[in-house]
């Protein structure tokens, strides 16, 4: 059913790897609808990007004349344009001034950058830096110790506004595979799904994993020995794996936290209380903003810097 979104002054997408979401936004940040579909980047190259996204403006009732910004893998090598990573430290302003405009049959059209880091940690981010865009609009805040968990759990260094160095850390993506394709797949079965912060063994795994993340290698193993030995639950054995992964990850972040900075979660839902249960076991006191709703501002923020400009 097409929405008349003709008053939007311009839309925000999240082109994703595998998803995108759009939303037709006023320049004083309110919504005017939404739109998720699974045409992610490979979608894109096999359909055409242009094509792909006049179809979600046509349902959404989006006219001609409305400008588009997009952030993620739309600028990826492998993407609609590629636009070039800008390398930290950096003010996040620079993502605006580094934004590329695709042909997009005459709509306007920009596709902001990601961000890399160049040295002993090498490190790429697409996405995440709209977010943090997004983060300091929202919050006011501009030093900060930042996490960003998901497939692969993002930690950011703000100061003084700019991103002064990320980490990137495989959490999520290596307990899908531990859980699926490892030998602990005969202990968690089909639990892996459904942990939760207050479960004992989620607790057990995280003070183990921030107590010592140099023996979660031997901790993994762990538990495998603990559903032959003792009888553990597929349920308790998907949260003692959660819950050690998360609490290195945690404990290996935390010591780059600077003395008066913020700490920042940017997380909802499940992942949200699982991180927070981390977080403060290991002495941080994290403000939970919404993953959403922070790339939006970010997004809403290009769009200011790009054609509307003001705050309203």
């Amino acid at each position: 059913m097409v929405q008349g979104n003709d008053s939007a002054d311009f839309v925000a997408v999240d082109w994703g790897t595998s998803r995108m979401r759009l939303w037709p936004m006023r320049r004083d940040g309110s919504v005017l609808g939404e739109r998720r579909a699974d045409d992610g980047l490979e979608a894109g190259r096999q359909r055409g990007f242009s094509a792909i996204l006049e179809n979600h403006l046509a349902e959404l009732g989006v006219t001609g004349e409305t400008p588009v910004v997009v952030c993620g893998m739309a600028g990826s090598r492998q993407g609609w344009k590629e636009a070039a990573y800008v390398e930290v430290p950096a003010p996040l302003e620079k993502v605006l001034a580094d934004s590329v405009a695709p042909d997009a049959g005459g709509r306007a059209v920009r596709i902001l950058p990601g961000m890399a880091q160049r040295g002993d940690a090498p490190d790429v981010m697409r996405g995440e830096e709209t977010q943090l865009l997004g983060l300091v609009l929202k919050t006011g805040l501009s030093d900060a110790l930042v996490a960003m968990p998901g497939t692969h759990s993002k930690w950011v260094t703000l100061s003084g506004g700019a991103v002064a160095g990320f980490s990137t850390v495989m959490t999520g993506e290596l307990f899908q595979l531990l859980a699926e394709h490892s030998i602990l797949r005969h202990s968690i079965g089909d639990a892996a799904g459904g942990v939760e912060a207050g479960q004992p063994a989620f607790s057990a795994g995280l003070e183990a994993g921030l107590r010592n993340p140099a023996g979660v290698l031997q901790g993994l193993f762990g538990i495998r020995a603990a559903s032959l030995l003792e009888g553990l639950p597929p349920g308790d054995a998907a949260a003692c794996l959660s819950g050690l992964l998360i609490g290195a990850e945690i404990g290996a972040a935390a010591g780059s936290k600077a003395g008066n900075a913020a700490t920042i979660l940017v997380a909802s839902g499940r992942m949200e209380r699982l991180y927070r249960a981390g977080m403060v076991l290991a002495g941080l006191t994290p403000l939970t903003v919404d993953a959403d709703e922070v790339v939006r501002m970010g997004l809403l923020a290009a769009a200011r810097g790009l054609w509307l400009g003001g705050e309203a």
